[in-house]
């Protein structure tokens, strides 16, 4: 056997290690493959449960939401026309609101001096 049988035998050898370790590379891929195909389909299992669970949680929360948003709508439609009434009151009994507030005024002076009175005794 003379140099070129030793170098092909060599090159050989260091075809089957490559071969070898291409060869363990791709069992690892492939396993991490599989691995990576029952994860997701673990997955995908539990999540479809969760999405119904959320769906019906939101369909839950979005009915007394929609009753809360009729109410504040009435609600500010009456501030609306509470706000109205009172904008043409003002504006037609102008001097009845004076009359009013000049009435308020002497009330709440009368009950501080009564309340200064009860402090003196």
């Amino acid at each position: 056997m003379g140099s070129g049988g030793i170098a092909t035998i060599i090159a050989a050898s260091s075809l089957a290690i490559i071969a070898i370790a291409v060869a363990y590379v791709v069992v690892r891929f492939g396993r991490l493959v599989d691995e990576a195909r029952v994860s997701l389909k673990v997955l995908t299992d539990e999540t479809a449960p969760l999405i119904d669970e959320l769906n019906t949680t939101v369909t839950l929360v979005n009915g007394p939401l929609h009753s809360i948003n009729r109410v504040s709508k009435n609600i500010e439609e009456m501030s609306d026309k509470l706000n109205a009434a009172t904008s043409t009151f003002v504006d037609k009994n102008s001097s009845a609101v004076k009359v009013a507030g000049a009435l308020l005024s002497a009330a709440q002076l009368g009950k501080s001096r009564s309340k200064k009175k009860k402090k003196a005794e």
